[in-house]
């Protein structure tokens, strides 16, 4: 079936670069820049869809929800990294942010050829993550119009599941199919056709405003501090450190001492040294609290 790609704004040729090919490398680079400045301009207009999405994640994930990206191409890879980035930086299970792209795990790395056709593989491979009426699914494509992602937002609302979908063009066919639509209209590409480029930049704004909104709202936030992140590496355990240190004030050794005895958890190291309470006390508060240390703190076990 033939595909008129012509009025999509991501396809369209931009005159004033048709002679990319002939520009010197830094006039190419220059160019490349200032078409960057459109794209958080373009974002700016879609905050209030952006936050409908994060409002509509939240209230599925606090109520045991998942949130589930699937897309094709850069488009996907994007939503598989968004999600890989969860664990260690706010120390979720795997399963609570999942990324899908089509074509499996070799497509993160090598392009399958026809998988973003396949209206029928995003149906199936959101059957074998066991889809359920609570989860939230993110349908992203540049288009607004690939088949596979289509297939998985139209099997979603089957379910019952929520949908958001993420696009760079105007009235995308994707939209349709949403119960949230975040259209971010970028315009043409300095290379033409290529979405890799600006659309991609988008999307992952996009999709960074998304995942760390939830997990704010969802108290892995204290501040603007991550209390939830896994320090998995040296870096990440001397970045715990700071952070107990610069929520209590207390000392670099009191910080060790403290989330040794917690096994590396810095929520619970926090809510130790504020509440002055043991780890078993911390992490009856943390529960009380369903997590979040501003409320933990403050709580009475006295009554």
């Amino acid at each position: 079936m033939e595909v008129n790609l012509s009025k999509l704004t991501t396809e369209k040729m931009n005159p004033q670069y048709e002679n990319l090919d002939q520009m010197t490398t830094l006039e190419l680079v220059k160019n490349m820049n200032q078409e960057d400045y459109s794209v958080p301009a373009a974002v700016n207009k879609v905050l209030p869809e952006i936050a409908n999405a994060i409002e509509i994640a939240y209230n599925n994930l606090k109520n045991g929800g998942r949130l589930i990206y699937i897309g094709a191409g850069t488009s996907g890879r994007l939503g598989v990294l968004d999600a890989a980035e969860c664990p260690p930086t706010f120390f979720t299970d795997p399963e609570l942010v999942q990324g899908i792209m089509a074509g499996g795990e070799r497509a993160m790395f090598r392009a399958i050829e026809g998988a973003e056709d396949d209206y029928e593989g995003g149906k199936v491979d959101l059957q074998q993550r066991n889809l359920q009426a609570n989860d939230v699914v993110v349908g992203i494509t540049a288009s607004g119009r690939t088949p596979y992602v289509m297939g998985a937002l139209d099997f979603a609302k089957c379910m019952g599941a929520k949908t958001i979908s993420i696009s760079c063009n105007k009235d995308s066919e994707i939209s349709k199919l949403a119960d949230q639509s975040i259209e971010v209209v970028v315009g043409p590409e300095i290379l033409t056709g290529s979405t890799r480029l600006k659309a991609a930049t988008a999307q992952k704004m996009v999709l960074n405003m998304i995942s760390t909104g939830v997990m704010v709202k969802l108290g892995k936030v204290y501040k603007n501090l991550m209390v939830d992140l896994h320090p998995s590496n040296s870096k990440l355990m001397e970045r715990a450190k700071r952070i107990v240190m610069e929520i209590t004030g207390c000392s670099y050794d009191i910080a060790t001492e403290t989330l040794k005895i917690t096994e590396q958890k810095v929520k619970l190291a926090i809510v130790m040294i504020m509440a002055n309470v043991s780890h078993e006390k911390a992490q009856l508060l943390v529960k009380k609290a369903n997590g979040n240390v501003r409320k933990a703190i403050n709580i009475d076990l006295t009554e």
